[in-house]
């Protein structure tokens, strides 16, 4: 099958490289010519594991084809044109839909200059959009941009996770297709047959809700089990054991069950609060989602308040920040917790030091210039005093603490954010850890042994 992906962010390069893998001829389009070029070499402009291999793949095999808009014709365009644009917040929580107008706009563009091309409707290219947007958006694109041109839309949203998305690509835990037009939506369906997965397909507005629901309940399960680990921090209960007890529900499980600073990324952030500003469009007050909102906006600020109870003052204290990307095995800052605790730090008078292994070139084009950013966390950690681990990679697991520990100065702080290390050991180190709800059952400072860990 003929394929156009609009757009080569995360999300469009990894459906543009799966699907040729698959045998699909595939056009990626893109209006950064920049961009555009270095796909063609065979390069990504950002950290995906295993993308690099496939998109070089695609392209020697010449089933993987670039473009920049201007340069596309309508005869370029495949039998499904894939919408992957950017779907941002607006200041009010809304989804920004311009680039998704624009793509609607330029689509359209050149089906009206296609001369006939096409015979009737079903010779015309399916708009399939794998952005993310609010429920009730594709209805309104088919009626304002596709319905005049006989152009038939489906949902399709994608529910790959940064880090892992080549992966979840090809092993779907489920595919969603959602259309007014039973065959427009098995033209789709067709391309995801082989996977295995369970395929839901449904009316456009259900898929898209679909998208929506799945993406803020996990941000409800995350800052759940965060409002559990501030409680345990009070009560001398461990989150750690606290979780896997209930985990072992099966209508629970223990996915999502991590306590931490809370979720970051592209997906999570902007999609509670474009649900949160919908609800609010259709009068109904989603106060639960307003409190998700709201405990995750003050998780991310929990090495702040530590930092404050040991030192009092953070004037001239020098402070080590590992980890600057959202989530472990990408390069994406976006909503990353470390990127809002950096500036209050500064404002506080720290001297603040940080490192990633992916994410320091991003970061440093965004951080305050007084902040040193280096890919080595010795280097980071060097004569520091306080150490925050913002996200677990696992070079950051696996550092030599005793290394680290002749590098820091006293009192050797370390507030663990995401619960990754090894507390034990690095109190044998002379470390004076804190993790996120960590503190000790109640019943072990009485003599009783502690429960189990996970």
């Amino acid at each position: 099958m003929r394929v156009t992906v609009l757009g080569l962010g995360y999300v469009g390069a990894v459906a543009a490289a799966a699907l040729a893998h698959d045998g699909h001829d595939v056009l990626g389009v893109d209006i950064d010519r920049g961009k555009v070029e270095r796909f063609r070499r065979g390069e990504v402009p950002f950290h995906e594991p295993g993308l690099d291999e496939l998109v070089r793949e695609g392209v020697s095999r010449g089933i993987l084809r670039f473009a920049e808009t201007g340069d596309v014709g309508p005869g370029d365009l495949g039998e499904l044109v894939f919408v992957a644009v950017g779907t941002p917040s607006q200041p009010s929580g809304a989804a920004d839909l311009s680039q998704v107008e624009a793509a609607m706009e330029w689509l359209t563009g050149l089906v009206q200059g296609a001369n006939g091309m096409w015979g009737d409707a079903g010779d015309r290219p399916v708009v399939v959009m794998k952005s993310t947007v609010p429920p009730g958006t594709g209805r309104r694109l088919q009626e304002r941009y596709l319905a005049a041109h006989g152009i038939a839309y489906v949902s399709n949203p994608e529910f790959l996770r940064e880090g892992s998305a080549v992966h979840d690509w090809f092993h779907p835990d489920r595919v969603v297709i959602g259309s007014e037009s039973e065959e427009a939506a098995a033209r789709v369906r067709a391309l995801y047959e082989g996977y295995g997965a369970p395929i839901v397909v449904t009316h456009t507005t259900t898929a898209e809700m679909i998208k929506y629901g799945a993406n803020a309940f996990l941000a409800t399960k995350i800052s759940f089990i965060n409002e559990l680990a501030n409680m345990c921090d009070r009560v001398g209960a461990d989150v750690e054991v606290v979780a896997r007890g209930i985990g072992l529900d099966p209508r629970i499980g223990p996915d999502f069950l991590r306590a931490g600073l809370g979720y970051g990324g592209s997906c999570f952030p902007k999609d509670v609060r474009a649900l949160d500003h919908l609800a609010l469009v259709y009068d109904y007050p989603f106060e639960l989602l307003r409190a998700v909102i709201a405990v995750n906006s003050r998780q991310r600020l929990l090495p702040l308040f530590a930092l404050r109870r040991e030192f009092g003052s953070l004037a001239g204290v020098p402070v080590a920040v590992l980890g600057l990307s959202f989530k472990p095995n990408t390069d994406d800052i976006r909503e990353a917790p470390a990127l809002d605790l950096i500036p209050l730090l500064l404002q506080e008078g720290a001297e603040v030091r940080a490192a990633d292994p992916r994410a320091a070139v991003r970061a440093r084009a965004v951080l305050p210039g007084a902040v040193r950013v280096t890919d080595s966390a010795l280097e980071a950690v060097q004569g520091a005093r306080a150490l925050v681990l913002c996200t677990e990679w696992e070079e950051f697991r696996r550092l030599d603490w005793e290394d680290v520990a002749a590098c820091m100065d006293e009192p050797r702080f370390v507030f663990d954010g995401r619960n990754a290390l090894d507390r034990e050991r690095l109190e044998a180190l002379g470390f004076r850890y804190q993790g996120v709800g960590r503190g000790r059952p109640v019943g072990a400072r009485l003599g009783v042994p502690a429960a189990a860990k996970p």
